[in-house]
């Protein structure tokens, strides 16, 4: 038993204690979905080495390619997303070029006004907006840049693309997905 004993207390002191010399977690908003499309995005990224981390978005008001809300249409729709990314950068940790394979699930609906021809074939009916179920599971590919300032200030570039697996989403929109964004973080 004292063999055992002395066996794991030398294993533990030989292995390397490696302290985090750099702040691991970080917080961020796209900025540029907010300005531009009334949508918002906030995230939560977990740095668990210099060059990789695991991150979880919240889409609110998702859109699909940038779909606008003109005239009657209206999208009633929120993400969520996970993802890994690993950084290519050596000056900062989690800094400089990334990779980023992501799975997404959308929920919500997206209505809008019925066609005109529609209308004019059903005079006097009450016109209903025509609604499309938009849950849908997306699995895809982003990359970006992104800026490391002090190891607390982050500024990111990014874009993505992605597949959806809905045959109703894939019939009034298309099955692959754009996304990008200008992202602000702070990390601590």
């Amino acid at each position: 038993m004292k063999n055992v004993l002395l066996i794991l207390t030398s294993f533990f002191l030989t292995v390397p204690v490696s302290a985090q010399e750099y702040p691991n977690n970080e917080i961020k908003f796209n900025i540029a979905n907010t300005i531009i499309f009334a949508s918002i995005e906030v995230g939560y990224e977990y740095l668990f080495d210099y060059n990789q981390s695991v991150d979880v978005e919240v889409l609110i008001n998702d859109r699909i390619n940038f779909h606008s809300e003109e005239g009657s249409q209206q999208f009633h729709t929120t993400s969520a997303k996970l993802g890994y990314n690993f950084y290519f950068g050596t000056e900062n940790p989690g800094s400089g070029l990334y990779f980023n394979p992501f799975v997404k699930y959308r929920f919500g609906d997206f209505e809008e006004d019925p066609d005109l021809a529609l209308i004019d074939l059903m005079p006097g009916q009450p016109i209903r907006k025509v609604k499309t179920d938009m849950n849908t599971f997306i699995i895809g590919i982003g990359s970006g840049y992104k800026w490391n300032f002090s190891n607390s200030f982050i500024i990111a570039l990014y874009g993505s693309v992605g597949r959806n697996f809905s045959d109703e989403v894939k019939e009034r929109f298309e099955a692959i997905e754009i996304h990008a964004g200008l992202g602000i973080g702070y990390r601590f």
